[in-house]
């Protein structure tokens, strides 16, 4: 989610939360009030920071989680999707889309567009 997505969508986050920690993810990081914020990545050539919604482990492996909600700014999240799959395909991590009911249609054409198409997309 971009910023201003973020701060709409707070409750579709803590919902995720919750889903990640019923399915066995530990020290989990949140871009939301009350958790650890997980670490931010600097653009280069601009001010941008790429932070990811959640990062949580489980079985040893670190896992990115990014929320898909309609955006303004697909550009925007289709960069920051990008780059957070680079850098978990980097170091042997794992990256996940969440979605919910309203935003799937989105969520496909967003992942078809960037050529993500082998993610499949956690709905809650």
């Amino acid at each position: 989610m971009t910023k201003t997505d973020k701060q709409e969508n707070t409750e579709l986050l803590e919902k995720s939360i919750d889903h990640l920690e019923a399915t066995g993810f530990e020290n989990i990081k949140a871009d939301v009030e009350g958790y650890e914020t997980p670490k931010s990545y600097l653009r280069k050539g601009s001010d941008n920071k790429i932070t990811p919604d959640i990062v949580a482990i489980k079985n040893g492996r670190k896992y990115f989680f990014e929320i898909s909600v309609k955006s303004a700014k697909p550009r925007l999240l289709k960069t920051k999707w990008l780059f957070l799959d680079t850098i978990s395909r980097m170091n042997s991590d794992s990256f996940r889309i969440i979605t919910t009911k309203g935003h799937y249609k989105f969520t496909e054409d967003m992942l078809d567009d960037i050529n993500l198409t082998n993610k499949v997309p956690i709905k809650i």
